[in-house]
């Protein structure tokens, strides 16, 4: 049995390596270089400062997963929305850690005081990312065409959006 918990920074090692088979061996990402152990540390602080949260997967005794919800773009107007990334061992893809990780991410978030996530799902050919985000209620945003070249081709991205929190978000003090 899996759980979802937050991100510790004993986790990062496994993180790290999640992160670079997807670096190094799909075009899921459009990162080319892994990240080290002391970067994810960065990203697991500067998360936490901002109130945001960064989880894992534990199955087996093992780190399995993580979905971190970070900031969507740099600009101050949109401090209230967020980019969600969810990634998987590949050992531990279809038994339902996607849904685990993502459902506590959408709560973690609203939570936080977030009003909108935003998915940026890169074009692979497979469907199951878009499937996991339209089961939480993500709708298509959007289509960037041939926006990322890695592994010797063009990739596209769809955007998803959800909204969180109330239908009509409170105005920010």
């Amino acid at each position: 049995m899996a759980v979802v918990r937050a991100a510790r920074p004993d986790d990062l090692a496994a993180v790290a390596e999640i992160g670079a088979h997807y670096v190094l061996n799909t075009v899921a990402t459009f990162a080319e270089t892994p990240q080290t152990v002391a970067e994810w540390r960065e990203r697991l602080d500067d998360l936490a400062r901002r109130g945001l949260p960064f989880l894992v997967a534990e199955a087996d005794g093992e780190i399995a997963g993580y979905a971190y919800a970070g900031p969507w773009r740099p600009k101050p107007a949109y401090r209230y929305t967020v980019e969600d990334t969810i990634y998987l061992a590949p050992a531990h893809t279809g038994k339902g850690l996607g849904t685990a990780l993502l459902g506590a991410l959408v709560d973690g978030s609203e939570k936080a005081g977030m009003r909108q996530m935003i998915a940026v799902i890169a074009d692979t050919g497979e469907p199951g990312s878009a499937a996991l985000h339209r089961r939480f209620g993500f709708v298509e945003a959007g289509r960037l065409d041939d926006v990322g070249y890695k592994h010797g081709r063009w990739i596209a991205t769809t955007l998803m959006q959800r909204r969180l929190g109330p239908a009509v978000p409170a105005v920010p003090a």
